[in-house]
């Protein structure tokens, strides 16, 4: 039994020191399809998941447009016309002056404001979903405490899947976050905050805002002009 034992032991060493002398080929990283569009095709993607989701959505052709957007949007939907502006420049910079009956502030909200304007990292398309980050420009708590949130996303900015925004996400670490650092928090936003929790009841606002209104720019972020 032992000399037995003994042979089938050697072939297996055997198989495995041949296993071990051969070239073995690597798989191929899996590419997801779903998503993997360009031009209209991405846009109306985007679009048609992120009201799927309970968001609206418009497009405007300029950076210019945002401010003027974003005012008709509260007015019709009969929101006071006050909001809170991420300090980054990609929202600050924008001509909020051209809009004289809209009251506004910069900065992180301590939860009093009724609506926040802010950027985004990436707008996914294959859900309509908003990828967000924390830093001293985009402080979360725009993100999550007004009742309304209005979201920028301009044209380099809408990507097909999560595997994109997360490729988006490590670029900007190595460009311009502060020592190569990736920023401490991520969220994917799809749609307003939700929740069936106590008696199935759908209650929207649940955990952040109630609504989410995204505004797409037909236009890089690079054309982003400081108001003068």
């Amino acid at each position: 039994m032992s000399t037995d034992r003994d042979r089938m032991l050697a072939t297996i060493r055997a198989g495995v020191a041949r296993s071990a002398t051969r070239d073995t080929p690597k798989p191929a990283p899996l590419v997801p399809q779903r998503g993997q569009l360009n031009g209209r095709a991405l846009v109306d993607l985007f679009r048609k998941q992120a009201e799927a989701a309970a968001a609206t959505v418009a497009e405007v052709a300029r950076a210019e447009d945002v401010p003027t957007a974003v005012a008709d949007y509260l007015r019709s939907r009969n929101l006071p016309p006050q909001i809170r502006l991420s300090p980054d420049q990609r929202v600050n910079a924008l001509d909020w002056k051209s809009q004289p009956l809209l009251e506004t502030s910069s900065g992180a909200s301590d939860g009093h404001d009724p609506a926040s304007v802010t950027p985004v990292l990436a707008g996914v398309a294959e859900t309509g979903t908003l990828m967000v980050h924390s830093g001293a420009d985009t402080p979360n708590t725009l993100h999550f405490l007004p009742e309304t949130h209005i979201a920028v996303v301009y044209a380099d900015e809408l990507v097909g899947t999560y595997e994109d925004g997360w490729a988006a996400l490590r670029a900007k670490a190595g460009a311009d976050l502060s020592n190569g650092a990736m920023p401490r928090t991520v969220s994917f936003v799809t749609g307003p905050s939700r929740s069936a929790d106590i008696g199935k009841i759908l209650l929207m606002g649940a955990h952040g805002p109630k609504r989410l209104h995204v505004i797409l720019v037909d236009a890089p972020k690079s054309s982003v002009r400081p108001a003068h």
